[in-house]
Parts: C-alpha cells; sequence; structure tokens
C-alpha cells in the first residue's frame, strides 16, 4: 500500500460483502484495511494511520479512537449508533454517520411478516411437517380487525410499519417522544400505548433512554393475551421479563428478530419457546438493501473526503 493515499478502515465483516465498499474506495484513492474487531479488538500498527472507517458490528470506543490518532470520519452500516461509544468519538473529534434509509422497508415488512406469524400460529407448520395435521393447531387467532395495534417509535420504520399494517387493524396508536405521529395513527402517551396495544411492535433505538425500556411492569399494563413484535434492538425489552410474560401466558405470544448475544446462546430460552418466532436478524435484509448496505457507507466516506479537500485548499 501507497503511505501517500489516504486510509480507510472496514472496522468488521459479518454478513455484508466487503468487496463492493473497497473496490469503490480504492477507484477512488484510498487504501483499504479490513479488520476483524469484533473479533481482535487490538489495531494494528499498520491501520493506525487510518483518517476514516466503515463501522459495522464491532464496539467502537475509547481505546479505538486512541489507537487511530489521525480518524476524522466514521461511516456506519446502521442507523443505529450504539455501538459506537459517542462521547469517546466527541472527545477524539470523530465524526460519526449513521446509514438511514438502507431497510426501511424491509424491515417494516418484516416485522408486519412476525404479527401475522405469531397471530396466526404459524409455527405449526413445524409439527405438520413432523406428520401432525390439523389435532397439531390448538393457537386460537384472533381478527385482527378488532385489535389495537401499538407502535413504539414512529421514525422512518416505525411510521412505514404503521402505514402497511395500518388496514389489518380496527385502530393503530404510536408512542415517540420525538416524532409525531403520521397519519393514520394516533398519538398517546406510553402508559396509554402499553394499555391498548393487543400487539405492541417496537421500533426504538438502543439508548441510555431505551435500554431496559419494556420491564415487568410495562410489560404487565399491556393487555392480557398481549402479542409483542420486536425488530429493533433486544436490550430494549428486559428479557427475563419476556421470558415470564410468556411463561405465564399473560403475552400470547412474541416475534423477535433480535436476542441478546447475536447469535444468542444455544441454550437462550426464547430461541426455542413454544411461544415464540425468532428469526436471526434478517429484517434488514433483501437484494436492494444488500447493494446499500455495501456500497452507501464507502459512497459516504469519498464524499466526505472531497468536501474535506475542497474546504482545506480554500
Amino acid at each position: 500500500m501507497g503511505t501517500d493515499r489516504p486510509l480507510v478502515l472496514l472496522t468488521d465483516v459479518s454478513d455484508i460483502d466487503p468487496q463492493p465498499a473497497i473496490d469503490l474506495l480504492e477507484r477512488n484513492g484510498f487504501d483499504v484495511e479490513v479488520l476483524k474487531l469484533d473479533v481482535d479488538p487490538v489495531v494494528p500498527e499498520r491501520a493506525r494511520r487510518a483518517v476514516a472507517a466503515v463501522g459495522g458490528y464491532a464496539h467502537l470506543g475509547t481505546d479505538f479512537f486512541a489507537a487511530v490518532p489521525d480518524l476524522e470520519f466514521v461511516a456506519l452500516t446502521s442507523a443505529g449508533a450504539d455501538m459506537v461509544d459517542t462521547s469517546a468519538a466527541e472527545k477524539h473529534g470523530v465524526e460519526i454517520r449513521p446509514l438511514y434509509g438502507a431497510a426501511t422497508e424491509e424491515v417494516a415488512v418484516h416485522a408486519l411478516a412476525l404479527v401475522l406469524a405469531v397471530e396466526r400460529g404459524i409455527r405449526v407448520t413445524e409439527q405438520v411437517a413432523a406428520g401432525s395435521w390439523s389435532e397439531a393447531f390448538t393457537h386460537l387467532p384472533r381478527r385482527l380487525s378488532t385489535c389495537t395495534l401499538g407502535v413504539l417509535g414512529l421514525g422512518r420504520i416505525g411510521a412505514e410499519f404503521a402505514r402497511v399494517a395500518r388496514p389489518l387493524f380496527g385502530r393503530v396508536v404510536g408512542y415517540d417522544p420525538y416524532v409525531p405521529a403520521p397519519d393514520g395513527v394516533e398519538a398517546v402517551g406510553l402508559d396509554q400505548l402499553l394499555a391498548a396495544s393487543d400487539v405492541l411492535s417496537v421500533h426504538m433505538p438502543l439508548s441510555g433512554e431505551t435500554r431496559g425500556m419494556l420491564g415487568s411492569a410495562e410489560l404487565a399494563r399491556l393487555p392480557h393475551g398481549a402479542s409483542l413484535i420486536n425488530v429493533s434492538r433486544a436490550e430494549i425489552v428486559d428479557q427475563g421479563a419476556l421470558l415470564a410474560a410468556l411463561d405465564d401466558g399473560r403475552l400470547r405470544g412474541a416475534g423477535l428478530d433480535v436476542l441478546i448475544g447475536e447469535p444468542p446462546a444455544l441454550d437462550d430460552p426464547l430461541r426455542d419457546h413454544s411461544r415464540t418466532v425468532v428469526t436471526p436478524h434478517v429484517g434488514y435484509l433483501s437484494k436492494g438493501s444488500l447493494r446499500v448496505y455495501e456500497e452507501k457507507p464507502a459512497a459516504t466516506i469519498v464524499e466526505w473526503w472531497l468536501t474535506r479537500s475542497k474546504e482545506q485548499s480554500r
């Protein structure tokens, strides 16, 4: 690698092909170093001259920012920035740029699929495949037009989910302390949301404010036999409280695209609970969204660098 070219780090690689980002950056005059900070958090010496990074699932904290003293910019591959210590980034003068809108449609549709899977008892397909038939179907579905859908978080994804789910439900209510309710969604307070929601779908970012937001007391306020959908972050819902509510029947079911750990421990009781439908954090996934995830953060770095260079040449 020529040291006269600015260096960009890819902090980690999981289910996203790094090659489109590498090709785009190299075509635009950057060197690229692919790390595995999610496995080994030590930044190698050759990577310490980086000016920018594409951030994935690896935690970026004080040690990382201190190890890369010339770093100025991190483009994330997700809208959530909970994997970044933003205070440490600010202290080191590093701008963090989340990726918004890459999979709004996909996550909203996935949440609706989980609603239908839980409410219609789709998990029975496993028993049918094993040889059972109608005797396996002990789940009594509800008529959704008689139910109230609650949407916790009305940002891009929450609003889109409400839009696509609204025709199925008799009433749609929503709560977000920062975003106004879109058309067709009745804005209510948090306590009202919990008390009204036959189906509650979570669309909040993970933060100090939202971590553990739904605990035992909050789940107890839901109507008896409610269902919970979470395609955001597992940590927003107290997992022990969720398990207890499923075990005692206060919740009829939960549709989860997120669990603690990811991959969660094999003995995580929510993975194979009789009342859960669990998908492996694939709500974002489509051919179209993958292209955005693979290329947009790198393109954002190129745009940032060009703007920076123009400003410095003035």
